[in-house]
């Protein structure tokens, strides 16, 4: 079981880190919404919860809750810059469908 970041991905969660003085990684979810069920929750983690997974790439925690981690083992979190938009992008093996909008999705 396992949730990564791609090295452009890490590269820009670092950099903002950096920045912005604390923090110990990102912080990844899932929540129930949208119209195909469910979304992702990205968030800059200052500290570690309790019951978090903590997993690393290229030197950058990944943190995650334990009731998400089924629906998101696998992804790979990457950072992708698309003419002048930029954003992360989820790899997620697990999704079967996802709403037209790409909002959410479902396993």
């Amino acid at each position: 079981m396992a949730v990564t970041l791609s090295e452009s991905a890490a590269k820009h969660v670092a950099n903002f880190l950096s920045r912005r003085g604390k923090g110990v990684g990102i912080r990844l979810g899932v929540k129930t919404t949208g119209c195909s069920g469910m979304a992702y929750k990205l968030e800059y983690a200052d500290e570690a919860q309790g019951e978090d997974l903590v997993f690393e790439s290229f030197g950058v925690k990944v943190l995650v809750d334990p009731k998400s981690l089924p629906y998101i083992d696998g992804t790979e979190l990457d950072f992708v810059r698309e003419g002048l938009n930029e954003g992360f992008k989820f790899n997620n093996p697990n999704v079967k469908d996802q709403c037209g909008c790409g909002e959410s999705f479902n396993v």
